[in-house]
């Protein structure tokens, strides 16, 4: 009988993990014995993924308000600080301000709108344009804000980040003042020193006002060493941390390339299997309704083996259906278009065959798909084995 699946999608449920466990064995057992529980076979190239939540945690690597703030002091001076572009976000970015104000005497706290850089929105372009505010050029204080629109709330959290994030300040023991803009140059018309919180366009951001003369430094240069004894991340800093207690925060994970090709090594020994392995943060899609963009990491994966490189190289069946061999039916149409699949370019970048498929990093699309598989919540599988991703149609 030919085969009727395709690609296969399961979260595996794990023991609670914490500081110091051993994720090989923890990870290596959970996926074998569910494999055995609930019957089904292991192959070549499964891809097993691990969310990037139990790797810092099992790492140790937290941070707390008092080492960002030592850092921050260290780095920008102490007294006033420009925090430009932060997302609103009470998991992501609530405990660093917190941090960021206690290494400050005042902060000039400066906000993009219509919405932060993932999404999350305090007005929309149709109250913009009611009010004739034109954000690509208008400066906003937090008077005129509140003049024009009122005080908005987020529309799933319920919360009204401008006063949340003022009262995260003030409760540090900082002057706040807060401006609603979208220029990077904006912020020097009130401080030089500048911490720059965007996430994907942190880097023209950081040049924009480099060139401009700012002390700038972004979220990823801080914590990117030890303070006082805690963790970090040479490479992303802050970026990617999440909220672990009100004053303390888990890292983006480190040092976890050896961990992945471990994994890989002890599947290939307990199984004969050659699985890929990565490590997964947020995935990279947007939320229809409340026009989220979840991807609030620096990168959906950091670490993964040699097979997860690259990019698909696939063919649109429906175009070869209305296109090729629109003439044909049937098991005859189907054969064709399996001796297409076969006969594909190794190369199909720029052919019309391809054209409507997804030019996206294997570890985004997956990366993604496990993000969803997994959520963020109460479903307790941090790992997530993938099955059938790189068959086709011809594979039975």
């Amino acid at each position: 009988m030919s085969r009727l699946t395709g690609t296969v999608s399961r979260g595996i449920r794990c023991p609670i993990i914490k500081e110091g466990d051993d994720l090989i064995t923890i990870v290596t057992d959970a996926v074998i014995n569910a494999a055995a529980g609930d019957k089904f076979e292991l192959h070549d190239r499964d891809v097993v993924a691990i969310t990037e939540s139990i790797v810092g945690r099992a790492q140790g690597n937290y941070c707390t308000v008092d080492d960002i703030a030592t850092d921050v002091r260290n780095k920008l001076g102490g007294e006033d600080i420009g925090v430009i572009f932060p997302i609103t976000s009470r998991n992501r970015f609530s405990v660093l301000l917190t941090g960021i104000a206690k290494g400050a005497k005042k902060i000039y706290l400066m906000l993009s709108y219509p919405s932060d850089e993932v999404g999350n929105a305090f007005l929309t372009y149709d109250e913009l344009d009611a009010k004739g505010v034109n954000p690509f050029s208008d400066v906003l204080n937090e008077e005129q804000f509140t003049k024009l629109f009122g005080e908005p709330v987020h529309e799933f959290t319920g919360v009204n980040y401008v006063k949340y994030y003022r009262q995260l300040i003030n409760d540090a023991g900082c002057d706040c003042e807060i401006i609603f803009a979208n220029q990077a140059k904006t912020i020097l018309n009130y401080t030089n020193n500048v911490l720059a919180c965007d996430i994907h366009t942190r880097m023209r951001s950081k040049r924009i006002l480099k060139d401009l003369g700012a002390n700038v430094y972004g979220l990823d240069d801080i914590m990117t060493a030890p303070v006082n004894g805690s963790g970090y991340n040479e490479r992303y800093g802050l970026l990617g941390s999440n909220k672990a207690t009100d004053d303390k925060v888990k890292l983006f994970p480190r040092d976890a390339q050896d961990l992945v090709e471990d994994i890989q090594k002890v599947f290939l020994e307990r199984t004969g299997k050659h699985m890929e392995v990565m490590v997964y943060g947020d995935g990279a899609f947007k939320d229809p309704q409340g026009k989220i963009w979840e991807l609030a990491d620096p990168v959906v994966s950091p670490f993964f083996t040699e097979g997860l490189k690259g990019t698909p190289n696939e063919v649109k069946i429906k175009y070869l259906a209305d296109n090729d061999f629109s003439e044909l039916k049937g098991e005859e149409l189907k054969e064709a278009i399996k001796e297409s699949i076969k006969a594909k370019d190794a190369n199909l970048v720029g052919k019309m065959v391809s054209e409507g498929t997804t030019p996206r990093q294997l570890t985004d699309l997956i990366g993604s798909l496990c993000d969803l598989t997994s959520g963020s919540g109460d479903k307790g599988t941090p790992v997530v084995l993938v099955q059938g991703y790189f068959d086709n149609y011809t594979n039975e």
